[in-house]
């Protein structure tokens, strides 16, 4: 892929999100908006999820998000 601002090129990679006791889980993206939940911190239910995937690109740094496969939270 080629960059949207300066053309350069793209390479993939992944956000890295940290949970409980620093394990390292690929970060997902949920529909709506936030809503607090008093026993999960979130509510996700009956809400589409997908992991996330980024481009980084090797000349200005710019990052563009992109989702793939669909999950279950």
């Amino acid at each position: 892929m080629e960059c949207t601002k300066c053309k350069g090129a793209m390479t993939e990679g992944f956000v890295l999100d940290l949970g409980d006791y620093q394990i390292k889980q690929q970060q997902i993206w949920v529909e709506g908006e936030p809503e607090p939940s008093f026993w999960s911190g979130l509510k996700t239910k009956d809400r589409e999820a997908f992991h996330v995937r980024a481009l980084r690109c090797t000349e200005c740094s710019y990052l563009e998000f992109y989702t793939t496969e669909k999950v279950s939270i």
